[in-house]
């Protein structure tokens, strides 16, 4: 019987081709919304945890309580020593120490004297270490336009619109100027490694990174660190766990010492909660209306494709053959044709995924006085979900419609039969 029908499909394009690229387009844009909607907020969360946040971080209380301005007068001492007891007690979890600051970067000429300069701000990262990870995790490596990753003591690299804008480029030197952790000022020399995009345009304005020795010898933050970041080993941030993670350091810690170390979790930073706890809400809402609407859509198709054969119905029903058996080959029909349409739609749909995965869509053009941590390039995000999504409005809206309009098979009077065969 299925092969029969599917014969049938294949030789009468009339009844199936409109009915097939329905449910495909369907389909298709069914898979389309959900990975890009989950691409799209996967990807501001990454973002801001990989440059920012981290999945959870430790700092002091008082550092907390004025973290926008960055204070490193506030910051932590005795970090390595902290930092082994991170790991010992959260094994499954990657720990960083960062040193975030401002300054001026100024510029010299030939002769010495300031060339340009500007207000920057400043990583301190951990480049030299064997088993570092944080150039990769900021991207680094493929972001670099000019030159090359610091290689050595005293090299940095800046943002490529900063350094075009101080008209510096690699090998040439740059003159930080800023505040110590003690409240002294520091004047310290730096050479430019290379220079990098780093897709936000609020961090390409103006922003340069450092190893994070370099750093601790110019502010006089020995063994100190203004924020430690942790990140789980998986590469996806867990909220629940990181909640878990948060309530049991703060009732190990001291919360009545201004200079206590405390955890936060990445929610609550950078007004991240609402992002973080309305993600997969949002998601599934705006998945679910879409699904209503292709479901809708491939429904009344159903429905009126079956409305329209109501006279070859009246044939099969007047050559003898039973309303249940017209009843059960119509639903099984529509069955073999949400199926075709679904798994074609789908393929397309994931093929697309893929590729704006892997490329993405550049909307820097658009974000360029964006203060906003957001990536520049937005992507799609495949996932286990995409897979199957498209079926739902693809093949349970077209049975259902099919079911619906084959009702009336039931309803047809001999009278009536005889009148449509006139």
């Amino acid at each position: 019987m299925i092969k029969f029908l599917f014969k049938g499909l294949l030789r009468d394009r009339q009844r199936s081709l409109l009915p097939v690229t329905v449910v495909f387009l369907g389909a298709l844009l069914t898979v389309f919304l959900q990975s890009w909607m989950t691409g799209i907020l996967g990807d501001m969360i990454d973002f801001n945890a990989k440059f920012s946040t981290g999945h959870v971080k430790v700092m002091s209380k008082s550092y907390w309580e004025r973290v926008e301005q960055s204070p490193n007068d506030l910051a932590l001492v005795n970090v390595s020593r902290l930092v082994d007891s991170l790991k010992r007690k959260y094994p499954d979890m990657e720990w960083v120490s960062r040193i975030r600051f401002g300054g001026l970067i100024d510029a010299p000429d030939s002769l010495g004297n300031t060339l340009a300069q500007g207000p920057a701000a400043g990583w301190g990262i951990d480049l030299f270490s064997e088993n570092s990870k944080e150039a990769e995790r900021l991207n680094i490596p493929k972001s670099m336009v000019r030159g090359r990753l610091p290689q050595k003591p005293g090299e940095i690299l800046l943002s490529e619109q900063f350094a075009v804008n101080l008209k510096v480029g690699p090998g040439d030197p740059v003159t930080l100027v800023g505040s110590t952790m003690l409240g002294g000022m520091t004047i310290y020399n730096f050479r430019v490694a290379g220079t990098v995009r780093f897709g936000s345009s609020a961090i390409d304005r103006g922003a340069f990174i450092a190893d994070i020795l370099d750093v601790r010898i110019a502010l006089d933050m020995e063994d100190a660190s203004g924020e430690i970041l942790g990140y789980f080993k998986t590469g996806i941030y867990n909220k629940e766990l990181a909640a878990a993670m948060v309530a049991g350091f703060r009732s190990g810690s001291n919360q009545h010492d201004d200079f206590s170390p405390i955890m936060v979790s990445l929610r609550d930073q950078n007004n991240l909660s609402s992002m973080v706890d309305y993600m997969d809400v949002m998601i599934g809402i705006g998945i679910f209306i879409f699904v209503m609407a292709m479901s809708l859509v491939l429904w009344n198709a159903g429905l009126l494709g079956g409305l329209r054969r109501y006279g070859e119905v009246g044939v099969r029903l007047a050559m003898g053959e039973s309303k249940g058996h017209v009843y059960r080959s119509l639903l099984l029909e529509s069955l073999l044709i949400g199926t075709v349409g679904s798994i074609a739609g789908t393929a397309v749909g994931v093929i697309l995924s893929y590729w704006l995965q892997t490329n993405g869509i550049d909307v820097s053009s658009m974000m360029k006085n964006s203060s906003m941590m957001l990536p520049a390039v937005f992507r799609t995000s495949v996932t286990p979900v995409t897979f199957y999504v498209g079926f739902v409005p693809g093949l349970f809206a077209t049975v259902t419609g099919t079911a619906l309009a084959g009702i009336g098979i039931y309803k047809r009077k001999t009278a009536q039969l005889f009148k449509e065969l006139q």
